[in-house]
């Protein structure tokens, strides 16, 4: 498939840039509507994306690089040519959270049901933007000769994309339900959180072009960080809520 959908003035417009956009307007607008459902000033969370998504769009670039630097150092312009893909999903969530945190601090508001607004909007976001790995033919895996292998340069492989897709649809669909049945403050979010690296850290052991660190793939030890961490302040919360009844 063509990568790019369409030109402007000469200029190609990529089909990921479509799909990451189209992905994040639905969760902008699942957001929105989640802050007026519980009363949350809908002004002062668009003013929080509007300023956290590009923010997020820096992180996932910036951690890219860093992970690739003997690819891009040396050329400024190959750093931020972000046209042919080369984000980060784990950096563009860092860069948010820290962005939203200190926004939340200086607008007063609580940042764990900041949190928890975004968390489903978020995993739906991702479901649609893997897709542009796909268009981009990149994110897959090994080879394999199971029946729905995708053919990549005339090799069957794994598609990781759609696995992480799906698991991201599921996810959204779980989150949903759950952002009206949670305990605490903050719960949405940390459910995303484990369960999104759960499927993440099997996911990418699928795949041939994983970030590394040495021998590790920088994303399953992102991923087993965050479901150990995820947990304990889960256990936490609990046992605080728990012991107020």
């Amino acid at each position: 498939m063509n990568p790019i959908a369409f030109t402007i003035f000469g200029i190609g417009v990529r089909w990921y840039g479509i799909l990451i956009s189209t992905g994040i307007m639905i969760g902008m607008i699942l957001a929105l509507r989640e802050a007026k459902r519980v009363g949350i000033n809908e002004d002062k969370l668009l003013d929080l994306l509007i300023i956290a998504i590009p923010c997020s769009i820096i992180g996932a670039r910036t951690y890219y690089v860093i992970f690739n630097w003997d690819i891009y150092k040396g050329s400024i312009y190959e750093m931020i040519n972000i046209r042919g893909g080369g984000l980060a999903i784990h950096g563009a969530i860092i860069a948010a959270v820290l962005v939203g945190y200190i926004y939340c601090r200086f607008k007063n508001l609580d940042f764990l049901k900041i949190l928890d607004l975004i968390a489903p909007g978020l995993a739906i976001g991702q479901a649609i933007g893997r897709w542009g790995n796909f268009i981009n033919q990149e994110a897959y895996g090994r080879p394999t000769n199971l029946p729905w292998a995708i053919n990549v340069d005339g090799v069957n492989v794994h598609p990781t994309f759609l696995y992480e897709s799906i698991w991201n649809f599921c996810l959204f669909l779980f989150l949903m339900w759950l952002r009206k049945n949670k305990k605490y403050d903050g719960n949405v979010f940390a459910y995303y959180a484990i369960i999104y690296s759960v499927g993440r850290f099997f996911i990418e052991g699928l795949r041939i072009d994983s970030l590394m660190i040495g021998p590790l793939r920088i994303a399953q030890v992102i991923s087993l960080s965050t479901i150990v961490v995820g947990s304990f302040i889960h256990l936490v919360f609990m046992n605080k809520k728990n012991n107020k009844i």
